[in-house]
This record gives structure tokens, C-alpha cells and sequence, in this order.
């Protein structure tokens, strides 16, 4: 069988078995595809079965020249996973990248926005447009509910639950929860859904999708990064953010504000609270900050 034949039944365990959401399975396929690239740029022809770690390893070298550690360490993990699959399937005996060391990554804190700065970007939005209403309240959403731009993107009208204060959102691996909805986020909802939405020519399929673009469609992950790329140009802001930023500040400023670790992993939807724990690091610098400008002996005691 050739590569893309064991592919296309990898993705299917990855679906069927593991419940995992397409852009997982994309993002593990890629990587075996651009190991696909590299033994075909070097007219290696060698299945999935036969390769050998000296192969993989050519092939981890000359990625090492092209990416950083992170993304070096993302691609072994998810060789590994594919390969793991094989040996599973009874393909082959052994896997190729057992004794490949992942590169040490450290932990890399994530972005955040200040308050000031998020108020900064939505009042950047122009409001004289069907799209500003849209978008204000998209971001509204991000930040105040603390989603992943794929769960914002997919979110349904019927998974608002406003009477109730919440809302059902679907993330990785079709995983449900609610998570709170505070009311301005609620109320902007509401003016893009009562006011805006409403004279749309929804196309078939996407009548029960909350967020739609100006032809009916649900929107793509890459037009919500475009949005709030424009946005920060507009402000001149001097950082680099995503939809992830908002989500980020989302847990940090809870946490800043006292909220307890377990009930932001519920939010987030961390599966483990070893993931949420990063903003324990974010907080304790926050902390510091506090210290230092707040605390009577911040600069030590003279006269002794």
C-alpha cells in the first residue's frame, strides 16, 4: 500500500475511535506529509512500513533547520502517535522513532492583553457596518467566554442557554460543556441576532449557526484572525495576537481576580489541570508586579 493509503486509515481511527475533530486530524496528517515531502525530494522510495529510524532521522534534522524546538517537538510526537497507530494495526513490529529524543522546549507563557487593551480593540470596531455588530459581538464572545475560535465559529443558536446564564459550547474531540456568559456579552448577542443576522440570506445548512459571514456561510477560523489582526493595526498595538490571545487574558484575568484554578479549567475545557496551570505562572508574575509597587518595604529598610 502506498503512504496515502495508510494515511486515509489513520485518519479514520483518529475520527471513528478517538472521536478527534477534523482540525486535529489535519493537523496530525500534515506532519506525516511533510515527512512524505522530504522522501520524495530525496527520491526515497520506502513505505510506511519499511522506513527505518535512519530515514527519520534525516528527516528530523532537516526540519531542526527549518522550525523551532516547539514545532520540532510536535512533529515527533505526532510521528510517533502515526506510527504507534501501525504497530497497532499489526503493520509493522516496532516504531521507527522510539529512541528519537523530543527536544527540550521549556514552558512558553502565552500573550495576554491588559482590560484597557481589549476595551481599546472593540471600541476600535466600526459599529456603522452589519460586520462591526457581528464582530463586536464575536469578540465579546472570545473574551468574555473564554473560547477557542473553532468553538466560536461552530457555536449554534440552540446552544444559548441565556435564561440559564449559559451556553453548550463543542470542543476538542466533541467534548461538551457549559461554560457562564456574563450579560453584556449576552446583550451584544443579541443585537447581531435580532437586528443583524435576521435579514441574512442564511444558506441551507447553516440556519441553526449563530455567526455567519455576509454571504450565509458559517465564517472560516482565518477570517476571525484577519479581524482581530486589523483591529490591533487599527489601535497600533505593538504585539502579536490571535482569537487564542483573548482566551488567554479570559483565564489570566480570572485568575488575577481571585477565581480558583478547577473552575478555569471547566471553562476553558481543559482536560487536565496540568494545562490550566501555566496561569498559575502568569499570575504569580502579576503578583510580583503587585508586590513591588504596593508593599511598604519594596525598597528595603535604610538607616540600619
Amino acid at each position: 500500500m502506498k503512504w496515502e493509503t495508510y494515511i486515509k486509515s489513520y485518519q479514520s481511527y483518529l475520527r471513528i475511535e478517538r472521536g478527534l475533530s477534523k482540525n486535529t486530524i489535519d493537523n496530525y496528517s500534515f506532519d506525516i506529509e511533510r515527512l512524505c515531502l522530504f522522501l520524495e525530494e530525496n527520491t526515497m522510495v520506502v513505505s510506511p512500513i519499511k522506513i527505518r529510524e535512519e530515514t527519520i532521522q534525516q528527516f528530523i534534522y532537516s526540519v531542526s533547520k527549518e522550525v523551532n524546538p516547539r514545532s520540532q517537538a510536535r512533529i515527533i510526537s505526532g510521528l510517533k502517535s502515526f506510527f504507534s497507530y501501525l504497530i497497532f494495526e499489526d503493520y509493522r513490529a516496532d516504531n521507527p522513532l522510539e529512541l528519537i529524543e523530543t527536544p527540550k522546549t521549556g514552558r512558553k507563557l502565552p500573550d495576554t492583553l491588559s482590560v484597557d487593551e481589549i476595551d481599546k480593540l472593540i471600541l476600535a470596531i466600526d459599529l456603522n457596518t452589519n460586520e462591526g455588530e457581528r464582530n463586536r459581538a464575536m469578540l465579546e464572545t472570545l473574551y468574555g467566554c473564554g473560547l477557542r475560535v473553532s468553538e466560536l465559529v461552530s457555536l449554534k443558536i440552540s446552544d444559548l442557554f441565556f435564561d440559564e446564564g449559559f451556553i453548550k459550547i463543542t470542543g476538542k474531540g466533541n467534548k461538551q460543556r457549559f461554560v457562564p456568559i456574563g450579560s453584556l456579552t449576552q446583550k451584544y448577542i443579541q443585537i447581531y441576532r435580532d437586528f443583524i443576522r435576521i435579514h441574512l440570506n442564511v444558506k441551507k445548512g447553516f440556519d441553526d449557526t449563530l455567526f455567519l459571514n455576509r454571504r450565509g456561510r458559517q465564517l472560516s477560523r482565518a477570517m476571525i484572525f484577519t479581524v482581530i489582526k486589523d483591529l490591533a493595526t487599527k489601535i497600533e498595538l505593538n504585539k502579536s495576537i490571535s482569537p487564542h490571545t483573548l482566551r488567554h487574558s479570559f483565564a489570566t484575568h480570572l485568575l488575577e481576580n481571585g477565581a480558583d484554578l478547577r473552575s478555569i479549567q471547566l471553562m476553558l475545557g481543559h482536560e487536565s489541570i496540568t494545562t490550566t496551570e501555566i496561569y498559575v505562572h502568569l499570575d504569580r508574575r502579576f503578583l510580583a508586579e503587585v508586590m513591588n509597587a504596593f508593599h511598604p518595604r519594596k525598597q528595603g529598610v535604610e538607616g540600619k
